[in-house]
């Protein structure tokens, strides 16, 4: 989708695996993880939050609502015009216990707090509650394509004047339960390490998490990060090389060459058959651009695409690009960014940022 008028990134405010919460982005300390997966580092809520508020809230509501306060926190707009969240999971702690209580209660006796709070659109709206904001408020549940819908509903909305700025979100969380299950499918390896799991290919990744935000506008101001100039997407492809001719017609479609992108940052997760794709678009790119890559910092899950556009934003906002992130050198001026992600093979993504 390109965008008839410029789409401004005002704000971020991300928790993660990395220590990154209320920090400016420092990769060249990435913190390190052993096993099959990745869990945020969560703050001190107490400083963010009521006291009273956090014992009702489960932990992906409270680690949705500090990185939604900490994105506002760092701009200048008191209330947004809109809140759109992405998640494919949704609030998996309280669906767990939920469904626990059911089974060991014969479902009887049930109270509904678990189950009202396991709903999919409860973090965008407990955000809304706590910035009083009665605003257009929506949640996209579309596997590897929730992030990426929630930030094109913000897009159009902008594109079509009826709304100015929007708080966007990618959320998912991920607990025993939720990691059992999913290691059923092979998606995950055990003992590995993080930092060289893009350098041991082999079969699965590891599991992650994480909760990040961005506040769009439409209008120019001298505090923005960044500008959004493309967001494209495209479903179950036949063959690789159907994925990358249309990642070269995306560039193409906005009159650029690769070697005015000045950073590739790729979804590379050191699952073998997964990072083909992005294998081959290396090779066929290569020389002309620097790669970089982000789900050793992160882990796997449907919208880790959000961090991807938070180090997007991060690496232009700082002008440089973290070793620890990087296949080749660190020198040279960031100005465009193209960001491009897979999920499980059949949700693809490309999002193309540039400084203000």
């Amino acid at each position: 989708m390109m965008m008839e008028n410029k789409v401004y990134i005002c704000s971020t405010g991300i928790i993660s695996p990395q220590a990154n919460f209320g920090k400016k982005e420092d990769f060249a300390l990435a913190s390190e993880y052993t096993g099959s997966s990745l869990h945020c580092i969560e703050p001190d809520y107490k400083s963010i939050l009521d006291p009273k508020l956090i014992r009702r809230m489960s932990r992906i509501i409270r680690m949705g609502a500090a990185a939604a306060l900490e994105c506002m926190v760092h701009s200048e707009v008191q209330q947004p015009d809109g809140i759109i969240t992405g998640t494919a999971y949704g609030c998996v702690e309280d669906t767990v216990s939920f469904l626990t209580k059911m089974v060991e209660n014969k479902e009887e006796l049930l109270t509904p707090t678990a189950f009202i709070q396991s709903t999919h659109n409860t973090v965008g709206s407990q955000i809304a509650l706590l910035l009083k904001c009665h605003q257009y408020n929506n949640t996209f549940v579309q596997r590897g394509f929730s992030f990426e819908h929630a930030l094109m509903d913000a897009l159009l909305l902008l594109n079509e004047n009826e709304a100015k700025t929007i708080l966007v979100g990618g959320i998912d969380e991920l607990n025993e339960t939720s990691e059992a299950i999913l290691k059923r499918f092979g998606l995950y390896r055990t003992n590995q390490n993080n930092l060289q799991l893009l350098t041991t290919s082999g079969k699965g990744s590891m599991a992650g998490e994480g909760a990040s935000f961005f506040l769009l506008s439409s209008e120019s101001s001298s505090g923005n990060i960044a500008c959004l100039d493309d967001l494209k997407m495209l479903f179950d492809p036949n063959e690789e090389t159907d994925v990358v001719q249309w990642i070269h017609y995306c560039l193409s479609e906005n009159n650029l060459t690769w070697e005015q992108i000045d950073l590739v940052i790729t979804g590379r997760n050191g699952n073998q058959q997964g990072d083909l794709i992005y294998d081959k678009l290396e090779f066929s790119i290569a020389k002309k651009t620097r790669f970089a890559y982000f789900k050793h910092l992160c882990g796997e899950y449907p919208t880790a695409s959000s961090f991807g556009m938070w180090m997007a934003v991060s690496s232009i906002r700082e002008n440089k690009i973290p070793f620890t992130v990087t296949s080749k050198t660190q020198s040279g001026t960031i100005r465009k960014v193209l960001l491009y992600n897979h999920d499980q093979n059949g949700h693809h993504s490309l999002m193309l940022f540039s400084a203000c």
